[in-house]
């Protein structure tokens, strides 16, 4: 279960001119038929919305086109559905002798 088949989990939700449901607030990686989402909050107690019609990857706010009305991305979620491994890589800046 990677990003490819991730879907949202948002806090609130907005109608798109369409007339389509889009996440808003702060949105969590969730994949469809779990009750919980990727940094393992319990999706009827965290009272979240699910969008399974919403990829993971249209919810980054910086290349995101259903991310209009996107506040926050959980950090955990990002991390657990490989949100580093394209921005930059690990590397020591002062190795020790």
């Amino acid at each position: 279960m990677g990003a490819r088949n991730a879907a949202v989990a948002a806090a609130d939700q907005w109608a798109d001119p369409d007339g389509v449901r889009r996440p808003a607030g702060e949105v969590h990686g969730w994949h469809p038929g779990r009750n919980e989402t990727v940094c393992w909050l319990s999706l009827s107690r965290s009272r979240l919305t699910r969008f399974p019609h919403v990829s993971w990857a249209d919810v980054q706010p910086e290349s995101g086109r259903h991310a209009d009305e996107v506040q926050a991305v959980c950090r955990r979620c990002r991390a657990g559905l490989g949100g580093r491994r394209d921005e930059r890589g690990w590397s020591r800046t002062n190795p020790r002798p």
